[in-house]
């Protein structure tokens, strides 16, 4: 049976609860039987006038018990335990500390009072798993708190200060102390009626129909894709009613969404940020990062100074010239500045980040540090020169990383003698603000220094993936090989806004083309240029509208012109666009047809498919997952999809297999069955049962 979850203990006139149920106190069903059987042994016992409800260790119940998602409901469920709570005869007390999420706030909302220690948070953030608060969220937080706090609370997921929760009468006040020192006064206030307490379910909501015509519409818009935003509204609208027939329909409305594809795709997303910490190296102890080195000022370095700075590690800031590092501070200034602006850091830790910051044209300066992470422009050969120098300059133990998007890590580590600290930390831009690092590890990188990595990563508050040495890695790999069906369609007779539109109705963000012009068109330009040689000779060429676009100069944003022009916030048609695709289709000898937006989100991700196929049939990926966080974290896929392989098994590797087949009838080169995906056809396997193992 394993030890109790959740223990009773009387006090003279009060009743203390205790869960205890490491690292998180999650409302598995042991703890929600634990509530039950606890409150039948406090009513059993007869002497008790309050109850004081807390957790033991660093927080309140965080949420659900994650082991129980996608397996059959384990009784009592949380709805009921919540009833049971604000049934109780004797009054009971929440004390929250630490967070009180999901099921956690559901579970002090059906107490009788709430209070919380000035450090707690709560938050309700069942809409960031496409689904809604089930046990009572929706019916009972109106209730305490009005219908635009809940509103706000319920669609934003986020993290809700003590303070703030306290102004909006979701918690009643706030104390300072342990849990269970302020569980057991605050059950004492009860008895002697200084804390006042009330069943949440008696009291009322005061209508707000401009509040829920006004999120409504706003959720319309901002979440076409997504069925739960819409639900979490109707729900909260509901709870002017009655307070059972509110439970009944918020119930009703949670059970629609458990099932729907968004939810899926969401809880996948979740989990698989998680699984892809477990690498094969993950015993490996990392070694000790207290300083940093960057080389390069332009944006990437700029960007990665600012993300080690933030975290509080002092960065030595490396460029060749002083007008380069000049720009360079300038650039991680104003980031720091922006960090204020957007409430991720106070004016004073912006100030003790800059003066973190060591700027320096000399590389020598670079002796002492634990890390360096060279950001310099995309060249093999200038790449090669810098590891040769940090070789001798760096002192042994540290750790040699490549910012590279796409070059041979093993090729720049065996210019050191030590390859065994070399390895490739791929940061996504603006990378003070991108989730993503690829942590690319080499033929000879020590298991250690891939620790390092993810735990730099991990420092940063960024998702690491692991990631195996190719042209291009993961990410861009897989994205340089779906880009040429971009490319191809537009050859064939598509637009390209009529791409982006309809990947953009798929639910990117930004379509490929927007996505290219945001990152410089010269950047692809320069990367085709260095593969051409390599291109077989049997290969469609589909590069040559944006190489025209380049050679002229539109460079996408940055030149206010590119498959766009740019005026202001404005995106606009370029007139000079048409003339040089209708150029290439004849020199290509095309007849333009015409496409469906369904057949172009098909081709589009049809090829992306495959190529993640081939990178976790090569090795390059460790499991589908981390392809599927690649692409949510750094690629802005629409994560209520789940990532390319989550959404690969939607359609079925046979029908994934037709459709490869069909289009090789055009181009036998490009289309091309992936082994794996051809075999997961056959045996009715899916990209699922290999995250599994099986």
């Amino acid at each position: 049976m394993g030890e109790k979850k959740v223990t009773v203990e009387f006090v003279e006139d009060v009743a203390l609860i205790c869960i205890d149920n490491p690292p998180v106190n999650a409302s598995g069903v042991a703890v929600r039987q634990g509530i039950v059987d606890a409150l039948e042994e406090i009513k059993a016992a007869g002497s008790a006038k309050a109850i004081g409800l807390y957790c033991a260790g660093r927080t309140f119940i965080a949420g659900a018990d994650i082991t129980e998602f996608g397996k059959p409901p384990l009784q009592p469920g949380l709805p009921e335990v919540c009833n049971i709570l604000e049934d109780n005869e004797t009054p009971i007390v929440a004390v929250i500390h630490g967070t009180a999420l999901g099921g956690g706030l559901e579970t002090a909302m059906g107490c009788h009072a709430r209070v919380a220690v000035p450090t707690a948070k709560v938050g309700l953030p069942e809409v960031l798993l496409g689904i809604l608060p089930g046990a009572g969220g929706t019916q009972r937080a109106p209730r305490l708190a009005g219908i635009a706090n809940a509103l706000d609370l319920i669609l934003s997921g986020r993290h809700v200060p003590a303070k703030d929760a306290l102004a909006m009468g979701l918690v009643d006040r706030i104390d300072e102390g342990e849990p269970r020192d302020v569980a057991l006064a605050a059950a004492k206030d009860v008895v002697a009626g200084t804390l006042a307490t009330r069943r949440t379910g008696e009291l009322s909501t005061t209508p707000d129909d401009a509040a829920i015509e006004v999120t409504m519409a706003a959720v319309q818009k901002k979440h076409p894709h997504l069925i739960s935003p819409q639900k979490c509204v109707e729900c909260v609208a509901a709870s002017t009613g009655d307070f059972q027939e509110g439970l009944a329909f918020e119930r009703a409305r949670f059970m629609e969404c458990l099932p729907s594809p968004q939810s899926k795709g969401l809880i996948h997303a979740f989990f698989g940020e998680r699984a892809v910490a477990n690498i094969p190296e993950k015993k490996a102890r990392p070694r000790d990062i207290a300083s940093v080195g960057v080389i390069g000022g332009g944006t990437m370095g700029s960007g990665i100074s600012t993300s080690a700075l933030m975290t509080g590690l002092p960065v030595t800031l490396i460029e060749v010239s002083q007008e380069g590092l000049d720009r360079g501070v300038a650039t991680i200034t104003g980031n720091l500045d922006g960090a204020v602006k957007r409430g991720k850091m106070s004016q004073e830790m912006r100030d003790a980040a800059l003066a973190n910051l060591t700027a320096s044209t000399e590389t020598e300066s670079l002796a002492d540090v634990d890390l360096v992470i060279e950001a310099v422009f995309e060249k093999m050969e200038i790449k090669k020169e810098i590891f040769t120098k940090l070789d001798a300059i760096c002192k042994e133990g540290a750790v040699l990383a490549s910012n590279t998007s796409y070059l041979d890590v093993d090729e720049i580590a065996a210019t050191t003698k030590r390859p065994q600290d070399v390895l490739g930390l791929h940061f996504f831009s603006p990378a003070h603000i991108m989730k993503l690092l690829e942590v690319v590890v080499g033929e000879k990188t020590a298991p250690e220094v891939v620790a390092t990595g993810f735990a730099l990563a991990k420092k940063m508050r960024k998702v690491a993936v692991r990631a195996g040495v190719c042209d291009g890695f993961i990410g861009n790999r897989i994205l340089g090989h779906y880009l040429k069906t971009a490319s191809y369609l537009v050859l064939d007779g598509a637009h390209p806004d009529q791409v982006d539109k309809a990947l953009e109705g798929f639910g990117f963000a930004m379509g490929p083309h927007r996505v290219g012009d945001l990152a410089g068109l010269d950047i692809g330009y320069m990367t085709r240029k260095r593969l051409a040689a390599t291109r077989p000779a049997e290969e469609r060429y589909g590069g040559a509208i944006a190489d025209r676009l380049s050679e002229n100069g539109w460079n996408g944003r940055k030149t206010a012109k590119g498959y766009f022009v740019y005026e202001g916030r404005e995106t606009l048609e370029n007139p000079d666009l048409n003339a040089i695709i209708d150029e290439e289709r004849a020199k290509a000898g095309v007849t333009p047809r015409d496409f469906s937006d369904a057949e172009i989100v098909d081709r589009y991700m049809t090829a992306m498919i495959s190529e993640a196929a081939r990178v976790v049939e090569d090795g390059i990926a460790l499991r589908p997952v981390d392809v599927d966080v690649v692409f949510l974290s750094g690629y802005g896929f629409p994560r209520f999809r789940g990532g390319p392989l989550h959404y690969a098994d939607t359609i079925g590797a046979e029908e994934l297999v037709k459709r490869i087949e069909a289009y090789a009838q055009e181009d036998a080169h490009y289309w091309q069955v992936p082994a794996l995906l051809r075999k997961m056809a056959e045996d009715g396997s899916s990209f699922a049962d290999l995250n599994k193992g099986k």
